[in-house]
């Protein structure tokens, strides 16, 4: 072997050499002689002696990559010259006075489980016998010993490791004869290794634990679960270095699948010593990690126990489950002392057992008082750990965070189903808690404030009820709740200074909306909140974000009681209303953009809901939106003056305003969606008559159309108006229609793919509203839009390796499709009817190459149902007369290709749904054009061309005549058979 070249495997620094390393190192892989030259290379003397870690290691996956190829068919010589490498490795091992890097063991451990597995019982049935024979030679193969074992699990028995069939036969094989031949002698080197190296080498000492409970789950208990070794592994338990792996092992055996009684008694046995040792004394300022180990014990103790019941109940055997459930109920108090740990690793590791408990008691007709007791105890546990450190960083997403809000989580679970379990119980203790907290918590720490508020606002989830009316219907719900919440807004915590606390207290206002409905005189104050420096002017951003989104939920929640605040409101609401300045920055606002969007959406509710007469709603709302339109005229302005006039006019001081363009792009856009969502209180356009304000959002479409004198497309101010005209298109009447082609001009400016796709579903949106009031705009868009998709598609057709420009081309196809399955579904065929021969033809062959040759079932589905709807509409007397033609040249073909492409996946559920509109297709033109001229062309032209004899046509022909259901079911079933699938 090249030594010298395999070194530079790990040498980024020099990319040449690295390269020429990796060519050599495969070259050794795909040798048939390359692991022979690795072989030598490790064993021999010299070379071994100075060998490079990562040479050691790479040489070792040459010989892995050959004994998984190759070994097994190998010939006897090359076998036998393998189990020479292995045991001069061994050799080699024991005799030198360093030991190689764990990597390095591992990576040979499972060299010598792959001959293992290929050899054993077979070729090398005293595998076992001549590993056990090494021993003698010491530590170092000791060491060896262990990690092979341990990489003979991994290979055989870890059921994470999925294993084909045959690989589970071998496995089995090989298990059945370990138990019979050798596991006892394995067991007694177990122990004689536990016992002889329990103070001596104590890494030894754990990895036979591991190797123990590994081996635990395939071999009998009783070679393990007896005395000398449970006597071991209760000192291992008192020794500091060992009782880590003394509990992960004890974990293992009570994990051990077995039958219910025996469980039972080997959960108690343990038990029972473990407590008599002092073991389950447990000193809770102990180390964490041990502390963790010693949970997680108890933990599968509970479980187990739980399974045990549950599978005697199934059983019928109540008086043994009855007998279990007083044995788990036993091990309750020690495990609530975990989960009350201040270190949440280990109140988290006896989660599973608590929450199990919990859903056996849930299962009993009604629990007693002392479980009852055990239950409140389990909450008050939850009260305590729900609670945030004071160090708690808020603005921080670090792992830390993350992994306790996790086991926040776990812990609202658990409230919940203690709530299902018992509602009284939980009601009271949380009403105890707030009433406790808010009167004092001026004097009280964030945590205690924040957990009070924060199971306040979990009672709503854990009890939940229709709608959200929690303060009618049930009365004892109801009388606990209303008082909480009165005090809750009269003690004055939304002035708290914590931001956790802030939040907790709007939650909780838009949680219990329907209090406000009950006790009224709450909402002057809860606005005042909203409004002031603890809500949407608080110095922290996170907390004015989404105190802006509650506040709209809030209003639209008690808007009809709202009406003696609503000017009030508004003109408090001012400041959070004003465009921003463009040359202001984001940094500057209170609220960002995204936010100042709900503030628009509030106002524009408070004037529409308000006991206004029409003339006041239309001022209101012109105040409301007259400054943003002012804005927006002056930054528009500024902008096309900012923009070059032509691309040849572009130069350093162009350069200088491209950022100021963006600024100005991105407020003007922002104006345009204020607008919009200013108007989402109304619903059609009957009620923006009512309100008086038509005239307002007109106004408004006409200033926004202003932005058509751009000499250049600007993307952002495109989505903006978009945004507006989807709105509009709700809430006008024919007043839009006007508008229509000129907003077109703006949106269609650039014809890109991307343009194209957004702008396609908003004339969907128009079409399916307007129908044919929209016909005459049509008749002279259809073809500039069809051409611009056209044109757009194959422009993008070049960039065929980029993922991001297939899927926006993807995305345009769909919408063409969309938009053509608009037109014909709102029946106006007047559209395609006039225009040009040449430009309808192009349709719908698009139509039937989108059905046929595009491999997305969505795009499949539409087409083939357009074709359908055209078949309908036009298949008859009274269709163009080409048309006739057309369905018999490409439609019905369509039928037949389009299933028959490899690309069409039957198994496929949306794929499915495009056959199936296939096949209704079919029947269409059958219905349309008679039973005997379609009956006639398939049977004479078309089927024979598929190469069909004349049963399979007549076949298919009588099928087609059958009932629709059953032709569906006969027409997939056909196409699977002619695909051979």
């Amino acid at each position: 072997m090249d030594l010298q070249l395999l070194q530079f495997l790990t040498n980024p620094l020099d990319a040449n050499a690295q390269s020429r390393a990796l060519a050599y190192f495969e070259q050794l892989k795909s040798s048939d002689t390359g692991w022979q030259l690795a072989t030598n290379t490790l064993i021999n003397t010299n070379a071994g002696s100075s060998l490079n870690d990562h040479v050691k290691f790479f040489a070792l996956q040459v010989i892995e990559v050959f004994i998984k190829q190759s070994y097994q068919k190998s010939s006897p010589s090359q076998q036998q010259a393998m189990k020479h490498f292995l045991s001069q490795w061994i050799q080699l091992q024991v005799s030198q006075p360093v030991q190689d890097k764990v990597f390095i063991r591992n990576k040979a451990a499972q060299i010598f489980a792959l001959v293992f597995v290929c050899d054993y019982p077979k070729r090398w049935p005293n595998f076992f016998t001549d590993l056990l024979q090494t021993l003698s030679l010491g530590p170092n193969a000791i060491d060896l010993y262990l990690r092979v074992l341990l990489a003979i699990d991994s290979e055989v028995v870890d059921r994470e490791i999925l294993h084909s069939k045959e690989e589970a036969d071998r496995n089995t094989l090989i298990k059945d004869h370990m138990r019979e031949t050798c596991v006892e002698s394995l067991v007694d080197s177990w122990y004689h290794i536990l016992s002889v190296y329990e103070t001596s080498n104590t890494d030894l000492v754990c990895q036979t634990l591991e190797i123990v409970g590994a081996y635990i789950a395939w071999i009998n208990i009783d070679l393990i679960a007896n005395m000398r070794f449970v006597d071991l592994l209760v000192r291992f338990l008192r020794e500091q270095p060992l009782r880590e792996a003394a509990a992960d092992c004890l974990h293992d055996i009570v994990a051990k699948g077995m039958d219910p009684v025996a469980k039972t008694k080997l959960v108690e046995s343990l038990f029972s010593v473990l407590d008599s040792a002092g073991i389950l004394n447990v000193d809770m300022e102990d180390d964490v990690d041990y502390l963790c180990k010693l949970a997680r014990l108890i933990n599968c103790i509970g479980l187990q126990l739980a399974l045990s019941w549950t599978k005697l109940k199934k059983a019928g055997d109540n008086d043994c489950a009855c007998a279990v459930m007083q044995l788990l109920e036993s091990k309750i108090p020690l495990t609530f002392r975990f989960l009350s740990h201040s270190d949440d690793d280990v109140s988290a590791t006896v989660m599973d057992f608590v929450k199990e408990y919990i859903q056996l008691l849930k299962q009993k007709p009604a629990i007693n008082e002392a479980e009852r007791q055990k239950v409140e105890s389990l909450l008050f546990i939850i009260f305590e750990k729900t609670k945030y450190d004071e160090g708690f960083y808020f603005d921080r997403d670090g792992e830390e965070e993350a992994i306790f809000l996790e086991y926040r989580k776990q812990l609202r679970t658990l409230f919940d189903n203690v709530a299902v379990l018992d509602r009284d119980l939980v009601l009271n203790r949380v009403r105890d808690l707030v009433n406790m907290t808010l009167p004092r918590w001026q004097t009280s720490s964030f945590a205690e404030v924040e957990a009070a508020l924060t199971f306040l606002y979990q009672l709503g989830e854990a009890l939940p009820v229709s709608h959200g009316n929690h303060f009618s219907g049930d009365p004892a719900k109801a009388s606990a709740l209303q008082p909480m919440m009165e005090s809750l807004l009269s003690c004055g915590v939304s002035s708290y200074p914590h931001p956790a606390v802030t939040l907790c207290f709007f939650e909780l206002v838009v949680r219990y909306e329907k209090f406000f409905l009950v006790e009224p005189q709450f909402v002057a104050p809860t606005l005042v909140a909203f409004l002031d420096q603890g809500g949407m002017r608080h110095a922290n951003p996170k907390v004015r974000s989404r105190v802006a989104y509650l506040f709209s939920r809030f209003v639209r929640a008690v808007k009809s009681h709202m009406t003696d605040y609503t000017e009030d409101v508004l003109r408090r609401l001012q400041d959070l209303l004003i465009l921003l300045p463009a040359e202001s920055g984001p940094q500057t606002a209170l609220l960002t953009h995204d936010d100042q969007l709900f503030i628009f959406e509030t106002a524009g509710l408070l004037i529409t809901s308000g006991n206004f007469d029409a003339e006041t709603k239309r001022n209101l709302m012109d105040s409301l939106v007259s400054p943003v339109l002012e804005k927006f005229a002056v930054l528009l302005e500024e902008l096309i003056r900012l923009t070059p006039q032509s691309p040849n006019t572009v130069g350093a001081a162009d350069a200088a305003n491209q950022k100021r363009r963006a600024i100005l792009a991105q407020c003007l856009s922002h104006a345009m969606s204020a607008v919009a969502w200013s108007s989402k209180a109304f619903t059609n356009s009957q009620s923006i008559k009512a309100s008086g304000c038509l005239s307002v959002y007109l106004k408004a479409l006409e200033v926004f159309l202003r932005a058509i004198q751009l000499p250049e497309v600007v993307s952002e101010i495109q989505a903006g108006l978009r945004q507006y005209l989807h709105r509009m298109t709700v809430c006008l009447g024919e007043e839009l229609l006007p508008f229509v082609p000129s907003a077109s001009q703006v949106l269609l400016k650039s014809s890109s793919v991307h343009s194209l796709s957004e702008y396609i579903p908003l004339i969907n949106q128009i079409i399916a509203k307007f129908k044919k009031q929209v016909v005459p705009f049509l008749n002279q868009a259809f073809a500039p839009i069809i051409s611009a998709i056209f044109n757009a598609l194959a422009a993008s057709s070049a960039t065929v390796n980029d993922e991001e420009a297939r899927l926006e081309r993807q995305s345009l196809q769909r919408s063409y499709f969309s938009f053509i399955a608009a037109i014909v579904g709102s029946g106006l065929m007047e559209v395609l009817a006039a225009q040009d021969s040449a430009v309808l033809q192009q349709v719908l062959v698009s139509l039937v190459q989108g059905a046929v040759d595009y491999p997305d079932p969505v795009a499949q589905k539409t087409c083939f149902s357009t074709l359908r709807r055209l078949v309908e509409i036009w298949g008859g007397k009274d269709g163009p007369s080409e048309f006739v033609e057309f369905v018999y040249k490409q439609i019905v073909p369509a039928c037949f290709l389009a299933p028959l492409r490899d690309t069409f996946d039957l198994n496929d559920a949306q794929t499915t749904m495009a056959l199936s509109e296939s096949a209704l297709c079919l029947r269409a033109i059958l219905e349309k054009r008679g039973d005997e001229e379609l009956i006639t062309f398939l049977q004479s032209q078309y089927l024979p061309t598929l190469k069909l004899n004349l049963q399979q046509s007549q076949e298919f022909c009588m099928a087609l005549r059958s009932d629709q259901k059953l032709f569906k079911s006969y027409y997939k079933m056909f196409f699977q058979q002619a695909r051979g699938l």
